[in-house]
């Protein structure tokens, strides 16, 4: 186990509404809060992007010129930092996010691994969003993989399920991927639980040599894993595309808290949080 642990701030995801929940969308907005979850020790940060009009900013953007401008405001206020790219698009065409990679260049982008039945029940039995195939075929992924190479990007491997996670060391084992680096999703209702008891049987699955880190969504319980994930020697991640509860089940007031506890989880288990220079190293980025 690598006595540091890597921290990554997933910054404003996907499905938050900003008109309900206090998530940064403007390219200024993200920088400040960018800034505020370096200062709390993390180096990467994970970047989505969102409609700029009034009243826009629950929807996604793959306009390129928008992400050059949210990755530079980043790393502006960030020195040195880490861009990470979502890439999940429902459907073939991944168009947008090709073009976002090849404007901006992020170190890193996340790489959906395969495909996952995407749902949700309420308390009442409704279904909270119509049933949602996020489907990832082999071919989606060598389409987004090359261009990747092309962006000098390395993809970070989403594995929502053990099955997918599996894939994974077949992507290796094929020639389409050399050392996989894996981000373990737990908490997805329809994925795998964000049960600690879960993560030391994943690790049996994982390509040898692998970097590997947690996600994990969900409410206050989501702490637990996070310890399990850090005491086991995996690289970290929080932010609120993740979580809006501190461990102590209060409400964060935004991602520089959210770090700030994940530093305090890894100090605790015996782990430094690493500098953006270790990163580099441990995650053998140019």
């Amino acid at each position: 186990m690598h006595k540091k642990a890597i921290i990554t701030c997933a910054l404003t995801g996907v499905l938050t509404d900003p008109r309900q929940h206090p998530v940064p969308v403007t390219p200024a907005q993200l920088a400040a809060s960018a800034r505020e979850a370096w200062d709390a020790g993390a180096v990467c940060m994970h970047v989505h992007f969102r409609q700029q009009a009034a009243g826009k900013g629950h929807l996604p953007s793959w306009d390129p010129a928008l992400a050059v401008e949210i990755a530079e405001a980043i790393r502006a206020a960030c020195p040195g930092v880490i861009l990470n790219f979502t890439t999940g698009v429902v459907g073939p065409d991944q168009s947008g996010p090709m073009a976002c990679l090849r404007a901006a260049k992020p170190e890193i982008a996340a790489c959906n691994a395969g495909s996952l039945n995407y749902l949700k029940v309420r308390a009442d039995g409704r279904w909270a969003w119509p049933p949602m195939l996020f489907d990832n075929p082999v071919e989606k992924i060598e389409a987004l993989l090359a261009v990747m190479a092309e962006s000098g990007t390395r993809p970070e491997f989403e594995c929502f399920d053990t099955g997918i996670l599996r894939a994974v060391g077949m992507y290796e084992q094929t020639g389409m991927v050399t050392r996989p680096q894996v981000n373990l999703v737990m908490g997805v209702a329809s994925g795998m639980p964000a049960d600690p008891a879960l993560l030391p049987i994943l690790l049996k699955y994982l390509p040898q040599g692998s970097a590997w880190q947690t996600t994990v969504i969900g409410r206050a319980e989501v702490w637990d894993l996070h310890r399990k994930a850090a005491e086991l020697g995996g690289h970290l991640r929080s932010g609120v595309e993740d979580t809006f509860y501190l461990p102590d089940g209060t409400r964060a007031a935004g991602n520089g808290a959210l770090i700030a506890a994940l530093a305090r989880v890894a100090r605790e288990t015996g782990r430094e949080p690493a500098s953006v220079d270790e990163a580099r190293k441990l995650w053998r980025l140019a």
